[in-house]
């Protein structure tokens, strides 16, 4: 007797069947929506918004170009991720003083020497100072004029000599102190006289004392003076004597026609230690 099916249930070879026409209409649904919007792997893992960007440190026509999506995460350098990059340190100031000119200058305020820093000197060969210092002003409130471009260990010597031997000497011979001493020269570039031989003013070694004013009045000319001017000569020979101590040259009037108007002063460095005092 042939089975009676009921009103709307489905045939025994229709549901054997219904799972793979499930999956078949799955499929082809997801190949025709591949097909419409025309999509790629790379769309989907990348999105299509530009999110690059560029640093202030990379300049424009050397930049990479702008990364997409995720791949912006990850650094164009692995190097750069684990080892960032470090500023280059500040350049060092120019002039930069060793410790033993830091000392000096330590020395010449103590001493009350009035002074300033200057940029270093190179005029070619033996004519310079790598650090300089003008001289305005020594202990006591005695001027210099004009100011005295030297190395700060001249300016010591003779800072030193006008304390301990010049103001003495002048309140000692007549009762006054020193206002003013009136320089010739101080750094100039040029050589001995007859020679080939750089002088010590060409390295600031070196100073020319023309005139010494008193605070009394009294001017004080380095040249020789007359026979009867006994507190002049005495004056003039005290401090060039005392000189001896502070410098390793101290030449003036008489000892030759170059130096018959100034005292010449400089701390020039001799193997033997050698002091030229005439």
């Amino acid at each position: 007797m042939p089975k009676v099916l009921r009103k709307g249930a489905a045939k025994p070879d229709a549901v054997a069947a219904w799972p793979a026409r499930v999956a078949l209409t799955a499929a082809s649904a997801a190949i025709a929506a591949l097909a419409f919007t025309s999509c790629s792997v790379t769309d989907v893992l990348v999105p299509k918004v530009d999110v690059g960007f560029q640093t202030a440190s990379v300049a424009p026509a050397m930049a990479p170009q702008p990364q997409r999506g995720l791949a912006r995460l990850a650094p164009p350098d692995a190097l750069m991720a684990a080892y960032p990059q470090i500023s280059r340190p500040l350049a060092e100031p120019q002039n930069v003083l060793p410790s033993s000119e830091v000392e000096c200058r330590r020395q010449l305020q103590r001493l009350g020497v009035t002074f300033r820093d200057l940029t270093p000197i190179n005029d070619g060969g033996s004519c310079r100072i790598d650090h300089p210092v003008q001289v305005s002003g020594l202990s006591g409130n005695v001027a210099m004029k004009p100011a005295a471009t030297l190395t700060c260990d001249m300016a010591l010597a003779f800072a030193s000599w006008a304390s301990d031997e010049l103001t003495p000497a002048a309140r000692w011979r007549y009762l006054s102190g020193v206002k003013t001493i009136h320089q010739g020269s101080s750094y100039s570039c040029r050589r001995i006289a007859g020679t080939s031989v750089a002088s010590e003013h060409s390295k600031g070694n070196a100073l020319d004392v023309m005139r010494i004013e008193l605070r009394n009045g009294k001017d004080i000319d380095v040249r020789k003076p007359g026979w009867f001017s006994f507190r002049e000569r005495g004056l003039l020979n005290n401090v060039r004597a005392g000189g001896c101590e502070y410098f390793s040259t101290v030449l003036g009037p008489g000892y030759n026609a170059a130096h018959a108007d100034h005292f010449h002063f400089d701390i020039k460095n001799r193997r033997n230690g050698y002091v030229a005092c005439r």
